[in-house]
Formats: C-alpha cells, sequence, structure tokens
C-alpha cells in the first residue's frame, strides 16, 4: 500500500523553505532585492535531485504510478514554494482585500495527481473576481520561477464564473475543470468552483459527456492506427493505452460522482478483481511511459524499436526459449493493452445498463414493434436483437451450454450484428468454460471451422473473439502467440493481429474484392477445392512463432495434431500441414531468384509437386504478405508471384517444352524477326548475332522489341551510351534499361547512381552482346503515384546515370553525399550472413546476402563483387523491414562456376566486410 512517505521522499519541503529563507535574509542584509536567481538555483538543484532519486527508485521497484505520483508531488512541493515566497515576500499584502487571493489547482493529467518525467504542466489559477495587478504580478511570477527551471507550462488564468461559462461550450475545458485539483492557495476558492460546476455544468449532462468522450476516443484511435497492436504502439495515445484508461475515470468521475476508481467497485461496475486488473495495467503503462521519458529526456510517449531493448532491461524481462527479452516485454505490453480493451468493454456494458450511454442511431428510428419482431434469432433461442445488437437469453447461457461460447460468435458472422456489451461482459466472465471438453467438442469445433472459412466479414468478429479470450483459449496454440510482436521493422503487428488480418484478406480475395489489385488470386479462388484446408492453413501458419524450432515445421507438426480435431481427412490435414510448412517458400523464391532461370522453376515445381498445391500456396502467399502491413504488399511483388506461378505451370501440367536449347534460341530469334519485319533483311541478320543464348532464352518478346529499338537508335547516333525507361503503374515499378560499353564496374555505377538519386533497386538483369556492350535493365521502385512525376524522376535517374558512365560525376562522391542524410536504424542488431550455393542455378553460383540494410548497401556489394574479377548476370534485391536479402547470379570472367573453396572463401570474405561497412583489405584484394 503506497503510504505518503512514499510519495513524498523526493524533496524535503521544510529544508528547501529553510534555505530559501535563508536567502533572502542573507538578500536582506546586503540591502539586495528578491534573490530569484539564487532560489531558481535552489529549486532547479533539489528538482534534478528529486527527478534522479525517481529514476534511480523507478528502477528498483518499477512501480510507474508511483513514480508518477512521486514527480507530481514533487512539482506540487515547487509551486507551493514559489508561490509562497512571491505572496510573503515579494508581493506582500499587509491587509488583502477580498479580490487579493488566488487559488492554484492542477489540471490535465497532473490534476490526477500523477505526472511523467516530460510531461507538460498544465495550472489554473483561480481568481474570485477579475483580475488585479496583485494577481496578474503573483502570476507572472510563478510562472517565471517555472519556465526558469525548464518546464513547459500550459496555463489559464480564470475567474469562477469564466469557468462555469466556458466549461459549458468547450469540451475540453470541461474536462480540464473536471479533473481540476488544488494545490495551494485559497481552498474555499477552489471547493466553489467544485460545488457549482457539479450543479451548474454536471447535473443532468451525463449521456452528453459520455457521448463526447467515447467519440474523442474512437478519433484518437484512428490516428494512431485503429489497432491496439501496432509494434511501436504509443503508450498515452495509443489503442489500449493511458488516455484509454484516463477515458474510463473521467466518465466515472462525471457520471458515478466518484473521486477514485475503486468506487466503482462499490457500485457494481467492476469486480474486484476487474479493479486489480485496472491498477495493474495503469502501473505498468506508467512504468512504461516514465522510462520512456527518462531515456529520451522529452515527452516521447511512442514505443519505437530504439527504445524498446533499454526498455525490455530496465523492466527486468529476460530471455526466454524462442523470444528474446524484448519480445517478452513487448508481448506483455499488448497483453496489457488487451486487458484496457476488456475493461473498457465491461464499462461500458454498465454504463448502457444505466442508460448513460446513447442507444445506436438505427434503435431511435425503429418502432418497438420492429424491435419486438427482431427481438429473437430463428433457431437459436439463446440468443436475442437487443437495440440490435447480439444479446444473450440470460446470465446462465454458458454455463447451460458451454458450446453457446463458440456459437454466439458463430451466430454474429452469420447475422452480422454487433455484439452487445453486456455479451461481451458475460463471455469475458466465462472463460473458465473454455476447457478441454468444450475443445474436443465436435459441434464447437465445427462451427469455428465454419466460421474462420465465412466468406462474410468474420475478421471482426474473429477479433472479437481473441479480444475476450475465447480464441486463445479453444485454440491454446495459438494462444501462446497472443499479443506476441517480432522485433523488426517488417511486420507492423503482432501475431494474432497478422493472423486476424490475414484471414479477413483472405475472405475479401474469395468475395472477389479488389480485383485490380490480386487479378490471379481473385480468379484462383472461384474454383478452389478445399477452400476451407486454405483457410485452416492460414490461421496456423504462424501460430508457432517465438519457439525455438523453426516456425514454419512446428506450425506443420501443430496442424497435423489438430486437422483431425477439426474434421478434416488425413489427407486434407497433410495438405495443410504442408501449406504451414511451404508458406515462405513462393515468397523467397520469387523475391529473390532469377524467375528466368529453368533451374528455379524445376526446383519450385519439385516443391510443390502438383497445379492444385500452387494454386492454394499462392492465394495463402498473397494474403499473408498483405496481412503484414500499409505498404508491404505492391504490384511488383505480385508481378513476380505470377510469374513463377506461370513459369511452374506448364512443368505441373507435364506439357513443358522438351525442345533443345539450340532449337529454343532458334525459336526466339525467328520470333523477334517476325515482330522486325520492317527492318532490312540484312539488319536484321546482324542484329540476331549480338546475342549470346541465355539473352534469347531469358527475355521476354516485348522487352526484345524495345531493346532491338534502343540499340537501333544508339547505332544510328554513332553512340555508344543510351537509356531508355518504362513507367508500370500496376506493378508499382520503373524499369531503367542502359545501353553502355561492358565493363566490370558497369553494375556498381548504376547501383551507385540510383542510389545518389534515391532510387530503390529491386531488380536488375545484366546481358553482354557480341560487340562488347552490355545490356543492363533495373528495375526501382515507383516513388509517384502519377505517371507525369514518375516519368520525370525516371528522367532524372537516367540522366545522372549517363553523367556517372560519362565521368561527369564521380559516383563515390555521389554515394557518400546520399548516404550522409540517411542513417540506418540503431536499435537492431543482425548478423551478416554470405552463402555460396551451385545448385540452384545450371550456369550461374548463386551468392546470398543478408543483414541489417543500410544506404548505399547495394553500390558497395557490386563493387565489391567486381573487384573480385566476377561477372554479375542478374541481381534480385529484396528488403523485409530492417533486413536486406540480395541474391546475385555470377560466374567468374571465363563464364564458369565459383567451384574452388579457397576462391569461395575469398569471396565470402570480401563481400562481408562489404556488407557491414569495413574498409577493403591487402589480403582479400588478392584472394579476388
Amino acid at each position: 500500500m503506497t503510504t505518503r512517505n512514499d510519495i513524498e521522499v523526493l524533496i524535503d519541503e521544510t529544508v528547501v523553505r529553510a534555505e530559501i529563507a535563508a536567502l533572502c535574509r542573507e538578500a536582506q542584509v546586503q540591502g539586495k532585492g528578491d534573490p530569484r536567481a539564487a532560489i531558481v538555483a535552489v529549486l532547479k538543484r533539489v528538482n534534478a535531485e528529486g527527478r534522479e532519486t525517481a529514476r534511480t527508485l523507478l528502477t528498483q521497484d518499477r512501480k510507474g504510478m508511483l513514480c508518477a505520483e512521486r514527480l507530481s508531488h514533487l512539482m506540487d512541493t515547487i509551486i507551493r514554494i514559489a508561490y509562497d515566497h512571491a505572496i510573503e515576500r515579494v508581493f506582500k499584502v499587509d491587509n488583502p482585500s477580498s479580490s487579493e487571493r488566488m487559488a492554484l489547482a492542477a489540471v490535465g493529467g497532473y490534476g490526477r495527481g500523477t505526472l511523467g518525467p516530460g510531461s507538460d504542466v498544465d495550472l489554473l489559477f483561480l481568481l474570485p473576481y477579475k483580475q488585479t495587478p496583485w494577481g496578474e504580478s503573483v502570476v507572472e511570477y510563478v510562472l517565471y520561477v517555472l519556465w526558469d527551471l525548464g518546464f513547459k507550462v500550459g496555463h489559464a488564468t480564470r475567474r469562477v464564473d469564466e469557468c462555469i461559462r466556458l466549461a459549458r461550450s468547450d469540451m475540453t475545458i470541461r474536462t480540464a475543470v473536471l479533473e481540476a485539483r488544488w494545490i495551494w492557495g485559497d481552498k474555499p476558492l477552489f471547493e466553489e468552483l467544485r460545488r457549482r460546476f457539479l450543479a451548474d455544468v454536471v447535473k443532468g449532462t451525463g449521456p452528453e459527456f459520455i457521448q463526447a468522450k467515447l467519440a474523442e476516443r474512437d478519433e484518437r484511435h484512428r490516428r494512431q492506427g485503429a489497432s491496439r497492436y501496432l509494434v511501436e504502439p504509443n503508450v498515452k495515445e495509443g489503442k489500449g493505452g493511458l488516455r484509454d484508461l484516463h477515458t474510463l475515470f473521467w466518465i466515472a468521475k462525471y457520471f458515478y460522482q466518484v473521486s477514485s476508481t475503486d468506487e466503482l467497485v462499490r457500485l457494481g461496475v467492476f469486480s474486484r478483481q476487474e479493479m486489480n486488473r485496472f491498477h495493474k495495467c495503469e502501473d505498468f503503462l506508467w512504468a512504461v511511459r516514465c522510462f520512456l521519458h527518462f531515456i529520451t529526456r522529452r515527452a516521447d510517449d511512442r514505443v519505437g524499436f530504439d527504445v524498446q531493448r533499454e526498455l525490455s532491461n530496465l523492466l527486468g524481462y529476460q530471455e526466454h526459449p524462442g523470444l528474446t527479452p524484448v519480445e517478452r516485454f513487448m508481448k506483455h505490453y499488448f497483453l496489457v493493452a488487451k486487458d484496457v480493451g476488456d475493461l473498457t468493454r465491461i464499462f461500458c456494458a454498465a454504463l448502457e445498463e444505466n442508460h448513460a450511454k446513447p442507444m445506436p442511431v438505427l434503435d431511435r428510428v425503429l418502432s418497438k414493434a420492429m424491435r419486438r419482431r427482431h427481438k429473437s434469432i430463428p433457431g437459436h433461442p439463446q440468443f436475442i436483437v437487443d437495440h440490435d445488437r447480439l444479446m444473450v437469453q440470460d446470465d446462465s447461457v454458458f454455463v447451460r451450454d458451454p458450446v453457446n461460447l463458440i456459437r454466439i460468435f458463430h451466430v454474429a458472422d452469420r447475422t452480422e450484428l454487433a455484439f452487445h456489451p453486456d455479451a461481451l461482459k458475460l463471455i469475458t466472465r466465462s472463460l473458465r468454460l473454455v476447457d478441454a471438453s468444450l475443445r474436443e467438442n465436435e459441434e464447437a469445433n465445427r462451427l469455428f471451422l465454419e466460421l474462420l472459412s465465412s466468406k462474410n466479414h468474420a475478421e471482426a468478429v474473429l477479433r472479437a473473439m481473441n479480444e475476450t479470450g475465447v480464441l486463445g483459449r479453444f485454440v491454446p496454440d495459438f494462444g501462446k502467440v497472443v499479443a506476441m510482436m517480432q522485433f523488426n521493422m517488417y511486420h507492423h503487428y503482432t501475431v494474432d493481429e497478422h493472423t486476424i488480418r490475414a484471414i479477413g484478406i483472405l475472405a475479401s480475395i474469395e468475395r472477389g474484392e479488389s480485383p485490380d489489385s490480386n487479378p490471379l488470386s481473385v480468379e484462383i479462388m472461384k474454383h478452389l477445392p478445399h477452400r476451407r484446408v486454405l483457410y485452416f492453413a492460414l490461421f496456423l501458419h504462424d501460430i508457432a512463432k517465438g519457439r525455438p524450432e523453426d516456425h514454419s515445421i512446428a506450425g506443420a507438426k501443430i496442424a497435423r495434431r489438430l486437422g483431425p480435431r477439426f474434421g478434416f481427412s488425413p489427407a486434407e490435414t497433410e495438405l495443410a500441414a504442408w501449406l504451414v510448412e511451404q508458406h515462405l517458400t513462393m515468397s523467397i523464391t520469387a523475391q529473390s531468384r532469377d524467375l528466368a532461370d529453368r533451374k528455379t522453376i524445376r526446383d519450385f515445381a519439385a516443391v510443390v509437386q502438383t497445379l492444385e498445391r500452387m494454386k492454394l500456396l499462392i492465394v495463402l502467399t498473397v494474403a499473408d504478405i498483405r496481412a503484414v502491413g500499409p505498404g508491404v504488399w505492391n504490384g511488383w511483388k505480385g508481378q513476380l508471384l505470377r510469374t513463377l506461378y506461370y513459369e511452374t505451370e506448364p512443368y505441373l501440367l507435364g506439357g513443358h517444352s522438351q525442345l533443345s536449347r539450340d532449337q529454343r534460341v532458334a525459336a526466339a530469334k525467328r520470333e523477334l524477326a517476325d515482330r522486325l519485319s520492317d527492318w532490312a533483311q540484312t539488319e536484321r541478320d546482324r542484329y540476331m548475332e549480338r546475342h549470346y543464348s541465355p539473352y534469347w532464352l531469358r527475355v521476354d518478346i516485348a522487352d526484345k522489341v524495345a531493346h532491338a529499338h534502343l540499340l537501333k537508335k544508339s547505332d544510328e547516333a554513332s553512340r555508344r551510351l543510351a537509356t531508355a525507361f518504362g513507367t508500370k503503374r500496376f506493378e508499382a515499378v520503373t524499369e531503367i534499361t542502359v545501353v553502355a560499353p561492358d565493363h566490370p564496374r558497369l553494375l556498381s555505377t548504376l547501383a551507385g547512381a540510383c542510389t545518389a538519386a534515391g532510387a530503390n533497386i529491386v531488380d536488375a538483369q545484366i546481358f553482354t552482346t557480341t560487340d562488347g556492350l552490355a545490356l543492363d535493365t533495373i528495375v526501382v521502385s515507383r516513388e509517384f503515384a502519377e505517371d507525369a512525376d514518375e516519368t520525370r524522376r525516371a528522367g532524372r535517374i537516367c540522366s545522372l546515370i549517363e553523367a556517372a558512365l560519362e565521368g561527369r560525376e564521380r559516383v563515390p562522391d555521389m554515394v557518400a553525399k546520399r548516404v550522409a542524410t540517411k542513417k540506418p536504424p540503431k536499435a537492431f542488431i543482425l548478423p551478416t550472413e554470405v552463402s555460396l550455393d551451385n545448385t540452384l542455378s545450371e550456369q550461374f553460383t548463386v551468392i546470398e546476402v543478408s543483414g541489417l540494410d543500410r544506404p548505399g548497401l547495394l553500390y558497395d556489394l557490386t563493387r565489391a563483387i567486381s573487384d573480385l574479377n566476377l561477372n554479375i548476370a542478374s541481381a534480385h534485391v529484396a528488403t523485409f523491414g530492417e533486413r536486406a536479402v540480395d541474391v546475385f547470379y555470377v560466374t567468374d570472367l571465363t563464364r564458369q562456376k565459383i567451384q574452388t573453396s579457397p576462391r569461395q572463401a575469398a569471396i565470402k570474405r570480401r563481400i562481408t566486410a562489404a556488407f557491414d561497412g569495413v574498409a577493403e583489405t591487402k589480403p582479400a584484394r588478392k584472394a579476388g
């Protein structure tokens, strides 16, 4: 239990007052005026000492609320001392009139008696009548002392009448007055404000205030991202944060006329257990906020990646198999945010029971007769419709039949009714009924599977099922990933939220929504067998995250165990397990392998084996990527997946061409010759000899035609350097084609120019002509939505590339200038991994490099590869948040694979050094 001594530990008010009195006596003896500078110095010292003590105590006891109360008391004491000095020595009035009095009140968060280390100090200087010269001087003096101490002070000087008038018309001011707390000065004046506020403002306006505060909360949630499971949450303003608890406090104080939330137990709003949960949530969130302010030395409430690791250490989290300390801390954070959501639902249910919360607009326009007709739900007498929301018939409905705990969510999906808050409250309080017998109940499992695979908008229902705790208890393996975050920049949501969003996206694909964004997936879903298996596999695809074992393999084991429980046959269960185990394969292959290399396609076909499995896998992959977070999915990734699908399809159908390599090259030449029918025969014949076999086999016909015209234009201009570009709106990329004399550093120069232009390369294809030219195609991420803007940007990139190739711009200088303006994320530490593989391609050695992304990385890697006397045939660049995965298909100068172990080891050392930004060393150079 917190005592007064616990709170007052930061400052000894008696000692400080005595020290200030001594300074004043000394100034008086010396004939000096007010020693304000010396007084400010004393207060600055004791404030700094007090805050350091608060930080030390927080590190020891980790009691967030106590820290916030201590800092509030410290501020109270400083204000009292400053005010008393002002009225007793600086502006002393021997015989004060009734107008020469004042009350000092804390408002805002400070009014609740809590203060963060970096929080603003909100003050109300309360006057009985209009402002007097004395009052103006005192207010100004106190404020200047606080400003000199470095505090950011929000303040207002008002009469009681003004406060009442403004509180009636302005909800923000009304909330501030509601929270006002007397600090010092004329207490009867403050009590007059409290009395008049309750009588003239609060009385009879409870529903109005509640509606305003809940609308304000909803708008705040919308601004913060509408999810309590964002991986960089705002501890104050975010969903499930402190402001949500404050909103409950405001409403409770306003409607129930209570001075503390503990009184809500007596009123029956919360049980004692729920009230304890309220205090635990508040204490944890305050601990996070106080530590956050101490770390950043400012009022920063965003729990960003850059501070999460330090916060987890300060809060004492330890390593756990499969989970780092920071991931354990963030899981706890999100469980607390979920608890805040539970408490909000329970509180809103109580308000509605007391008719304090306005009923839905729809209910106001329905007649009583219509409401009666909609009262019961056909086939489900245990549930009713109450004010257009799903409600239980009575409080024992779940005790009588625990299957109803699953059935109510099934009914919600089928009827598309929102839940009544009372129903959600009863569900939350009935979780003990979700036991082993309910998990094995055939009807319960059937209902859940129907809900999971519903074509309706089941995402919202599943989210409610998760937030009430039913989903995690009904499927305990899923319960282990509830509120689990992954400490990286790629995933925007916790594992459970990502999974539920993925299910929602899959349902939208099945409904045929946004066919332009997912044309192949939408078409496949129209005729897809085993759709329930697909939903089931997607539900399980990340269920084993946070375990020591690879989550795909562990997840497949869970699928094999759960499949029979949910009524799947052995074949269906094995199919679901295969999808879970391979759920990353298609994405990795599409984004980091050369899709023009037949070995890539053959290897992928060997994994999927049947066209039906590939159809299921591509739809699952699309839903998974799109659910990662805003901006992660784009048309380029979609195009890569479609290309992989269409290239693999003939292999799976057994109809892929068995023509020899020479026959396929000859056929490709004839196809292009037909497209160049307006060229002279001799001109066409010469052009057909300009390309080596790989070009004819790896480039599609549209690009071949464009390349032919570009090379012809370059020849006619007697210029061996030419650039062209094409914007692709659907794929969200721009293709840049470069013709230039071939040399080892060409791709490195192009990468450097793109880095300097701020262009993000995602793919590169390199070919050499028989007359010594290089024909390179670089794909960069699109930056502008409008084609005109993107065209201008592409033109600038091409100009910069030409300037670099002609020596008019020095690439290292351009890159250094660009890199200096962009800093890599400091919060993450990733090992650099370099691998060489000769089995992934029949012609090339595949070098795969992964590690922490940084500006200028691709330029450094391509420069290192050219220094090693390697030819790059294609490059494939992918970023997953802070992790970069760059893949290069290379040969040596004789166009052979890299076979010897010493040579491979030398390449790994050099590329690792380049990735890590280490200067090139002589041994590495010799090895190259």
